[in-house]
């Protein structure tokens, strides 16, 4: 158990790193973020931020000697950076990050450990992409393998007419068939060191343009009668990681059950809604977990909830939010820069309170 005083470091200067750290600030520890140059908004919620390189081993090494335990606030975090660092430090294997880090690993890691992913196949070529659409056909999608959320690096092939003008980018990718879904949905888990697991309710997500733009509670029929299944799937990969703190997997609820999308081995943005709305957030759990502090509870607080995305320019006058109904708990990131596509902040209403 990490006693108060002492210092988390966090990898990632993002939206994530800057709510963990508000949440490790309250439970007393010290944070030092680690990040290149950028817009890094954590730097704000930090007692000390490093900006250097991903692979500046003098710096990570100093970032190393001030720390007493070292977490990630998104996926794309170099392998090599986590490998640089003492590997006590980490209270969460670096296997999760190379598992999430490459589409066609998580999918078959999901497949082998009784997932069931929707139909892919590997691209490294213009001809591999051909075959894909033959064997797998049309709708799909085409996705870079490594890199790219909310949409980025990924081109839809509505139908084989449209397969002609989507070309192979150069880098090795996955085709997915298109799955008929009523919603998606996703499961968030926390684990301690312990190995006690503990689910948030799983919320209705709508998205445009790859981008998650709302998340619901309830999330309707479908999804609670295969959230069960979702979450031993979501169970039995946190334990085959030997998974620490907050854990995300992505579900399509289907006619023929859940079908496994893609994981997070971080806190998620369909959990956002967790800080106004569940008995301990999930930002403040994931720092229990990796201090070694007892998890708090997860269960939700409201009859309903509702959270949305502020995205670009929306932001620009977001506190028009706080006159509207509904009890809106806004939270804006402290983004220089307002850009198309960009999310800037995210607003919650909540509504009646569960007895």
């Amino acid at each position: 158990m990490l006693p108060a005083g002492s210092t988390i470091g966090i990898l990632g200067g993002g939206q994530l790193g800057r709510m963990m750290a508000m949440s490790a600030l309250q439970l007393g520890y010290k944070v030092i973020g680690f990040a290149p140059e950028g817009d890094n908004v954590a730097a704000e919620a930090c007692g000390d931020f490093v900006t250097a390189d991903w692979d500046d081993t003098a710096a990570l090494s100093d970032f190393a000697a001030r720390c007493d335990v070292v977490t990630w606030e998104f996926e794309n975090v170099p392998l090599g950076t986590v490998a640089a660092l003492p590997q006590t430090l980490l209270p969460c294997p670096a296997r999760a990050l190379e598992v999430a880090q490459d589409r066609l690993n998580e999918k078959a890691f999901a497949a082998d450990h009784g997932g069931t992913p929707a139909p892919y196949a590997r691209v490294d070529s213009a001809a591999d992409f051909e075959a894909a659409l033959t064997r797998i056909g049309t709708p799909g999608i085409l996705k870079t393998a490594r890199d790219g959320y909310d949409g980025k690096g990924q081109w839809r092939v509505r139908s084989s007419l449209e397969a002609s003008g989507v070309h192979f980018p150069g880098v090795t990718c996955i085709y997915e068939g298109f799955v008929t879904y009523e919603t998606e949905f996703s499961v968030i888990l926390v684990r301690s060191i312990s190995g006690d697991v503990r689910f948030w309710d799983s919320t209705a997500n709508l998205h445009d343009g790859g981008m998650l733009t709302q998340s619901l509670l309830p999330a309707g029929d479908r999804v609670e009668a295969q959230v069960g299944e979702a979450r031993a799937l979501a169970a039995k990969i946190a334990d085959a990681l030997g998974y620490v703190g907050v854990l995300t997997l992505e579900f399509f609820a289907t006619r023929d059950g859940p079908v496994f999308n893609e994981m997070a081995p971080r806190v998620h943005n369909s959990g956002h809604w967790t800080i106004e709305g569940a008995a301990t957030s999930q930002f403040e759990n994931h720092i229990r977990a990796i201090c070694g502090l007892p998890l708090g509870g997860t269960a939700t607080r409201f009859e309903s909830i509702d959270m949305r995305n502020i995205v670009g320019d929306d932001a620009l006058n977001a506190h028009a939010i706080l006159a509207e109904p509904g009890e809106p708990h806004l939270h804006l990131y402290g983004k220089r820069e307002a850009r198309e596509g960009r999310k800037m902040g995210h607003v919650t209403r909540v509504g009646h309170a569960l007895r």
